[in-house]
């Protein structure tokens, strides 16, 4: 699940916001009031040395906590909060020892706090937009291996450190430039939400705070204390992985029957943290989908061996039963994409028909171009000073156009060099294209904080796939542009959030803008190198089975297959259940909008549903644990969950990811774990200690 299928994930984070809110009730009614005394410093002093540093330590951190969501489930809960309450205690701890000791020179601000935010949000999110569990992996040819078609060498391209880095480079800043002149438009004009980007800005407004600073140590407490946890509990379970099948993440938990249809607990730290951040909606939904899928779908799929595919074929053939665990999961990915993709174009034009035919001159500020803009005075004291200091910084519009047309046409010149198969008219009419896409993604996700970067990914996959066609390799140039149209949507809604987190603390665009941009150009080189660590260290990356299987990967290069050469590749009966599950996330969605936000909310999601399909069960329960814990913890003292919740989730999830770390460099020189803890059946128990014995 992508950035924009896991739009409720982002719900914990308005939970600990309106908390905050409440909170800043206690020192005023309106917070700039409270910050009314400090001085809001210049845009150059809000990019400080010590914020960038701070930055990159906390983007190599994340990028291996994304990465191994990355090449695992694909379902990657929003960072905002983590990476501004770490930003916080680092810089926080560093000036209080520069104040003691005499030499503080300049002061810890929301802003800076807003710049770290924002430059380690552009540079993790570089590992989900660079494919480095889709579309750039799903090019290999070990992903390849897995499919019968178009696996020859026009349709594989594999990971190569140095032109990975220059993709990203030539195609990542596209977005910044794309929607830059629009910021005024969508921020003050549109007064869109971007509701995770208003929570994060909540929360460190509230950081600031005398009260707020102590809510945030005592959090950053409880979030050491699980890093720790997560992180020896990591290294404690390698000591008994010395060979395929062994270590804690084996154990039959419901059995030995339910271990082999993947029902069972891994002990991964990690997708207990995600489920604590993930609502209650997302987990059961997913459990629903492992239950329909593993539990009762393809059990009976597989009596049916000899019949409906052949009983030769391998496990991980896409004529067997494989096929029907992915196309079926592709078709309820698809039914639901196009149903949301459809809501939001939806929602977008209807307000931007609103917006238009409002003619009140006194609610709409002038255009960013005029040097002294009138500010409404029915405004509030808040959104007056935000208004003021956020036209005080102008990007000018012409900066953004040059960017916007130089990049594209080192691009276009560029990307048929890394990839024959796109050609350069190809890439021309991505980037007309693309300014629309990036402002309809950036206006949809103001409005109803989903990102649909994945959805127009899959469009990209379809259109330039079938028109290079089979011959020309077709299915390498779809994957390629695929990335060049998730890059520039991805990286310019994000930008628009930042706009909106700089607004509401007091940011300069133009401070946002260069952490951004410093953000992305750290991504394009970390992203990366972490991969390229992952793909070394471990022979087995991308393989079923697994430890990082990197499903999605495949996932992609089947949606080229069908963009390419239609559904032949589609064994007995699996079109016809992919038209029941298409328009039956079609219906589902349509019945949760209709029956209201109450109702809804007891209605699985059937993007949710479609995840576990193809990956199997375990993670759903490591995931509804991690609710149950935070249910009964809501239970018994809601106000402390909501503090404290995240941050504990947090924890989990940095520990157990920066554990990968230490984990690849042993890999990497050979170190063996000592012992294999395996768990056998009573009957094969017996062969072994009669074998052993003899």
């Amino acid at each position: 699940m992508s950035a924009e299928e896991d739009k409720n994930t982002r719900k914990a984070v308005l939970e600990e916001s309106a908390t905050v809110k409440e909170d800043s009730k206690e020192y005023s009614s309106s917070i700039e009031e409270v910050f009314s005394s400090k001085e809001v410093p210049s845009w150059q002093k809000q990019l400080t040395l010590r914020a960038f540093a701070v930055s990159f330590v906390l983007s190599v951190l994340f990028a291996f906590i994304v990465m191994k969501l990355n090449l695992t489930t694909g379902i990657i809960p929003s960072l905002n909060v983590s990476a501004g309450l770490l930003g916080f205690f680092f810089i926080k701890t560093w000036t209080k020892f520069l104040e003691k000791s005499g030499m503080l020179r300049q002061p810890f601000t929301r802003q800076e706090n807003t710049v770290i935010q924002t430059c380690v949000v552009a540079s993790s999110g570089i590992v989900f937009s660079g494919g480095f569990g889709n579309y750039l992996f799903g090019m290999s040819e070990v992903i390849a291996k897995q499919s019968t078609e178009a696996n020859d060498a026009q349709n594989i391209k594999n990971p190569a450190l140095g032109w990975m880095i220059g993709f990203l480079f030539v195609v990542s800043f596209l977005g910044l430039f794309s929607v830059v002149p629009l910021r005024k438009i969508m921020v003050i004009d549109f007064k869109l939400i971007y509701p995770s980007g208003t929570a994060t800005a909540y929360l460190i407004n509230s950081f600031h705070t005398p009260q707020g600073a102590k809510l945030a140590k005592k959090q950053v407490r409880e979030l050491g204390k699980f890093f720790s946890f997560s992180f020896l509990w990591g290294f404690f379970q390698w000591f008994f992985t010395a060979g395929d099948g062994c270590g804690f993440v084996n154990f039959p938990t419901f059995g030995l029957k339910a271990f082999e249809n993947k029902f069972y607990f891994d002990f991964s730290a990690t997708y207990v943290g995600v489920g604590m951040i993930c609502p209650h909606l997302i987990n059961v939904s997913l459990l629903v989908g492992a239950i329909l899928s593993w539990g009762i779908m393809w059990p009976l799929i597989d009596a049916r061996k000899g019949s409906w595919y052949s009983a030769e074929l391998k496990q991980s053939s896409l004529h067997g039963l494989q096929g029907y665990r992915v196309f079926i999961a592709i078709a309820m990915i698809l039914g639901d994409g196009l149903y949301n993709f459809s809501k939001v174009l939806g929602l977008t034009l209807f307000g931007l028909y609103r917006q238009l035919l409002r003619k009140d001159s006194g609610t709409v500020l002038p255009s960013s171009g005029r040097s002294s803009p009138v500010i409404p005075p029915s405004l509030s004291y808040d959104d007056r000073r935000r208004t003021q200091l956020f036209l005080k910084d102008e990007i000018p519009t012409w900066f953004a156009i040059t960017g916007y047309v130089t990049i594209a046409i080192i691009s276009t010149a560029t990307l048929p060099h890394i990839f024959p198969q796109l050609k350069w008219y190809y890439v021309v009419v991505m980037y007309i294209i693309a300014p629309l896409l990036a402002f309809c993604n950036a206006y949809g996700f103001g409005l109803t904080d989903w990102s649909l970067v994945t959805t127009y990914g899959k469009l990209a996959i379809f259109t330039i796939g079938a028109w290079a066609g089979a011959s020309h390799g077709g299915v390498l140039a779809g994957l390629a542009a695929s990335g060049v149209i998730m890059n520039i949507v991805s990286t310019a809604s994000d930008l628009m959030q930042d706009f909106k987190t700089g607004y509401l603390t007091l940011a300069s665009p133009k401070s946002m803008f260069v952490s951004q941009i410093v953000g992305t150009a750290m991504g394009c080189i970390i992203s990366p190198c972490v991969f390229w660590l992952f793909y070394k260290a471990y022979s087995d990356l991308g393989v079923p089975g697994s430890e990082f299987s990197s499903p999605n990967a495949l996932v992609f290069r089947n949606y080229a297959i069908l963009g390419v050469e239609g559904f032949s590749a589609l064994p007995k009966h699996c079109l016809t259940l992919c038209y029941v599950f298409f328009f039956g996330a079609i219906v589902i969605n349509g019945v949760r909008d209709a029956v209201g936000r109450k109702w809804a909310s007891f209605i699985p999601i059937p993007m949710a549903m479609a995840i576990p399909f193809y990956l199997g069960p375990y993670f759903t329960i490591d995931m509804c644990l991690g609710s149950l814990i935070l249910f009964v913890w809501q239970k018994v003292n809601r106000a402390k969950a909501n503090a404290f919740g995240p941050a504990v989730a947090s924890g989990l999830i940095c520990g157990d990811g920066i554990w990968i770390l230490p984990n690849s460099i042993l890999a990497l020189a050979g170190v063996k774990p000592p012992i294999c803890m395996k768990f056998l059946s009573r009957r094969t128990n017996a062969k072994v200690d009669a074998f052993l014995g003899s």
